[in-house]
């Protein structure tokens, strides 16, 4: 009987789990794909190339949200009609009916960590990449609706009017000019088409005048091209410059020893340069200008590999937020008796928020600034099977 009430318990859950992941994700899709919509203009072939980008990032959301949901249904609902007091009344106890529950949230568990992976190293890299590609068709559209586009990647377009493809009177301002400051030209007329390869935008104008920082100026008669960049393009295998969250997780761990390797030998340049300072007697070049650099380089690069350390622990703790959910919702929904779907879920849902994402995100921040160890991530993680714990004691004597 324990096998057959273990086999009915667990396809309860996995069929509320099922049909309430579809749910849930179809509507992290909507709400994804139409903040890009709305946010940069894009077209129909590139929504509909964000969609598979975007669905890990919306499952990963949806699993500890519907493993919680499903567990709460299937427990408050066994309560409410007293199939837990029969099957107590058999003689078995409470707790072997969460069994099936733990089970389910141990297996989905590390499901989510690969998914959080997969989502923070491939989908939203890749929804920045569609993004990008889109970019001419956006800035097209833009133009012909208000005369204006000012992009994300640091520029600008304005024009008098837009006929077909050729742009009249342009006038673009680069904001991210470097040293000189932005960077300004006009034009007669002009024409703009993608260079994807170096993911640059390529604006071939006609009489044009640039103008920049620092008093520069030049007139250019005739065609000419201007390129504008769109991203800083770094070798695929160069993950010095990528930020820790974009890493697939099977790189942090080399990466974290090349980091510390650059660390040791900023510190041993800054020794060298302070030793060699104080050789030659010149102590004004000691915390000058470039022990000063150095110093704001070494900081960065510290800060950079405690960040390293922390993302591993951060996406377990994320991923096995699952099995806490679950941890606690599960003896929760069995204590609170009732049938009511959202009732039940509003019951354990909103204090697992309220405790869990507070505790989740200050133990992120406190570890990635170095204050507590990578570990402290789990956090929030902690404080949930405490409860689960005091909860499963309750259920022992129900």
């Amino acid at each position: 009987m324990p096998s057959r009430l273990t086999r009915y318990v667990l396809f309860e859950i996995l069929k509320i789990f099922s049909v309430s992941l579809i749910v849930l994700t179809l509507l992290i899709l909507l709400v994804g794909v139409g903040r890009e919509l709305l946010r940069q203009g894009l077209g129909p072939s590139a929504v509909v190339q964000l969609l598979p980008f975007i669905l890990p990032i919306s499952l990963q959301f949806a699993f500890p949200a519907t493993a919680l949901f499903s567990v709460c249904c299937v427990y408050g609902r066994m309560a409410a009609h007293g199939e837990i007091s029969t099957v107590k009344a058999c003689g078995i106890s409470p707790l072997r009916l969460l069994k099936p529950a733990l089970v389910f949230a141990a297996v989905l568990s590390p499901i989510a960590v690969v998914v959080s992976d997969l989502a923070v190293s491939w989908g939203r890299p890749g929804v920045n990449r569609v993004v990008l590609m889109s970019i001419e068709d956006i800035a097209y559209r833009v133009l012909r609706s208000e005369q204006t586009y000012t992009s994300e990647q640091g520029f600008s377009i304005h024009v008098r009017e837009v006929d077909g493809r050729k742009l009249i009177r342009p006038t673009v301002t680069v904001h991210n000019g470097g040293s000189q400051g932005p960077i300004k030209l006009t034009a007669k007329e002009g024409e703009l088409s993608l260079d994807p390869e170096n993911e640059t935008l390529l604006l071939r104008v006609v009489d044009s005048q640039v103008e920049g920082g620092h008093l520069f100026q030049s007139i250019v008669p005739g065609e000419t091209d201007f390129r504008i960049p769109l991203s800083r393009k770094a070798s695929p295998q160069d993950f010095s410059k990528k930020s820790p969250s974009e890493l697939p997780m099977r790189l942090l761990s080399t990466e974290r020893i090349k980091q510390d390797s650059r660390n040791h030998a900023i510190v041993g340049q800054l020794a060298a340069h302070t030793g060699f300072s104080i050789l030659t007697s010149r102590s004004e070049n000691i915390m000058g200008v470039g022990d000063n650099d150095m110093e704001s380089h070494l900081y960065s690069s510290r800060k950079r590999l405690i960040r390293l350390q922390t993302e591993p622990w951060r996406r377990w703790a994320w991923g096995f937020s699952c099995f806490f959910f679950v941890f606690v919702g599960a003896p929760l929904a069995m204590l609170a008796k009732t049938s009511d779907y959202w009732s039940t879920f509003g019951l354990c849902f909103l204090p697992t928020l309220i405790v869990y994402y507070p505790l989740f995100i200050f133990g992120l921040e406190q570890a990635k600034d170095g204050l507590v160890p990578p570990y402290g991530v789990w956090l929030g993680n902690l404080i949930l099977a405490i409860i689960g714990f005091v909860l499963f004691a309750r259920v022992r004597r129900y």
